[in-house]
């Protein structure tokens, strides 16, 4: 018979595979490898784990947004220098 699960741990988790775009074992299993590498092997403990994750997920998506906008302006602006500009269609 397969054990319970709690059901707090299995949202997050599945919270974590839909912003990954990973299957809800993977984030289960990534969650569960980085608790054990911190040494927590209980449910709270995986719960902070994953709910660690997501928050640094966050972080670093507000970061990357700047980012990624500037690196695309760069990437659409282009001259008439350059070797890719088209005059004509």
């Amino acid at each position: 018979m397969a054990a319970i699960q709690d059901q707090k741990y299995v949202k997050l988790c599945a919270q974590l595979a839909s912003r990954l775009s990973i299957s809800l074992a993977s984030a289960r299993r990534r969650v569960d490898q980085a608790a054990a590498r911190e040494g927590r092997r209980d449910v709270e403990g995986r719960r902070a784990m994953a709910q660690s994750l997501l928050d640094a997920l966050d972080d670093n998506s507000s970061d990357s947004t700047a980012e990624n906008s500037d690196r695309l302006d760069s990437l659409l602006s282009v001259s008439e220098g350059d070797g890719n500009f088209i005059i004509e269609d």
